[in-house]
């Protein structure tokens, strides 16, 4: 219990409230209300840990909308909703009127009568997933502002083209853990790495959400990719503008070997260059298949170029005291196991298994730190009713 109050300690004494305000990307969050919501994280998953009931809620829906497939978030906004006493409905677009011609602003305020908050992942379309979030969290304003809607729901990123936020959340709290605290991580180097993929057309949002907040807490960032696969200019800016102003440090290289080289964390991870999403995007809302399967094709030949990107024995041995920690956001492209060829070679994937399946396990926690920040005026007090109420989770 010291640990947990000292938590609740820490998170009374921030100030800065997070309360009715959406979540949705984290570099338009101050570094206090990030900070609140992994310290939320840390204290909710502390309370579980203890048998420490986490129900703020008596009654209250949280709905999903998953425009593209998930396993690990889908899961982890169903976990965060139950561990705060919230049912669960998913918004299957398909089996809605959405089909019909129903508008966003009327969906949004339909499912929302009893909803606490909205998870949207909508990743396919550069240029449109955070749009429609926006576009969501704007029609929940104005069905709460003209008494259509009782409460008006947190709107969650669960991710979208530009962002994956509950994932670099959750990372960072992997990184927290793994270095004992926040300080530990200040001039750590993280090499976030393209690799090789027999796939394309996979999203930005993850290296991106890596540099966009890691520089913030004064890593040594170093973003790797063959030439041509660059990430949204802007973003990249961004972290260049974070790190200077954390004291952190960020560059980009071409050579994944320079990138592993003495770096403290590696972060292999495929994706489709900036230029490419963008005509892909192009071509999908013009249902251009021909083109598509063109740009498919031409893509996966280029891929192939740079086959030799791969996380390998060889170059972790490259890394800080060759114990480099491996992470990834998972389904990991696994040499030999899950494809011929990928990102990772079995022999390192299969040592860093088990620390990928913690590092996942911490995402309900950002989520549902993310809900209670939302939906309460004051987190810490919430959290010490909770604490002091000692409800058991389950009975022994």
């Amino acid at each position: 219990m010291t640990d947990i109050q000292s938590l609740i300690d820490a998170i009374a004494a921030i100030s800065e409230s997070g309360y009715e305000r959406d979540f949705l990307l984290t570099w338009d969050k101050s570094m206090a209300q990030l900070e609140k919501v992994v310290l939320t994280a840390q204290a909710l998953k502390a309370m579980r840990e203890a048998n420490i009931s986490c129900r703020c809620f008596d009654s209250g829906l949280a709905v999903s909308n998953f425009r593209d497939n998930s396993t690990r978030t889908r899961f982890s906004f169903a976990m965060a909703s139950n561990l705060l006493g919230l049912a669960l409905s998913d918004l299957d677009e398909g089996k809605s009127q959405i089909a019909h011609g129903e508008t966003t602003r009327e969906t949004a305020n339909m499912i929302s009568f009893f909803t606490e908050a909205v998870g949207i992942r909508d990743d396919i379309f550069l240029g449109a997933g955070h749009a429609y979030m926006k576009e969501v969290a704007e029609a929940l304003a104005d069905g709460h502002r003209e008494g259509v809607l009782a409460q008006r729901p947190a709107v969650i990123n669960l991710q979208c083209d530009l962002d994956h936020p509950t994932q670099s959340l959750a990372d960072l709290l992997h990184l927290i853990h793994h270095f004992k605290s926040v300080k530990a991580l200040a001039g750590k180097k993280i090499a976030m790495s393209w690799a090789y993929s027999p796939s394309y057309g996979k999203p930005l949002s993850v290296p991106q959400g890596i540099i966009g907040l890691m520089t913030r807490f004064g890593m040594s960032v170093t973003l790797a990719h063959p030439p041509g696969y660059q990430l949204v200019p802007e973003i990249v800016s961004m972290a260049e503008r974070g790190a200077a102003e954390s004291g952190g440090n960020f560059e980009v290289v071409h050579d994944m070997d320079a990138a592993f080289a003495g770096a403290d964390v590696v972060y292999p991870k495929s994706w489709a260059p900036y230029a490419v999403m963008e005509e892909r995007t192009r071509l999908l809302r013009n249902d251009d298949s021909a083109a598509l399967a063109d740009l498919e094709k031409r893509c996966l030949e280029k891929n192939a170029e740079f086959r030799s990107w791969e996380c390998t024995a060889d170059r972790m041995a490259r890394t800080r005291n060759g114990s480099a920690l491996y992470m990834h956001c998972l389904p990991a492209d696994i040499s030999g196991v899950s494809c011929q060829s990928g990102e990772v070679e079995a022999s390192v994937f299969e040592r860093y298994r088990i620390a990928t399946y913690r590092q996942a396990g911490f995402k309900p926690y950002v989520i549902a730190a993310m809900i209670l920040n939302a939906r309460f005026p004051d987190p810490a007090a919430t959290l010490r009713k909770l604490a002091s109420r000692a409800t058991p989770r389950r009975l022994s």
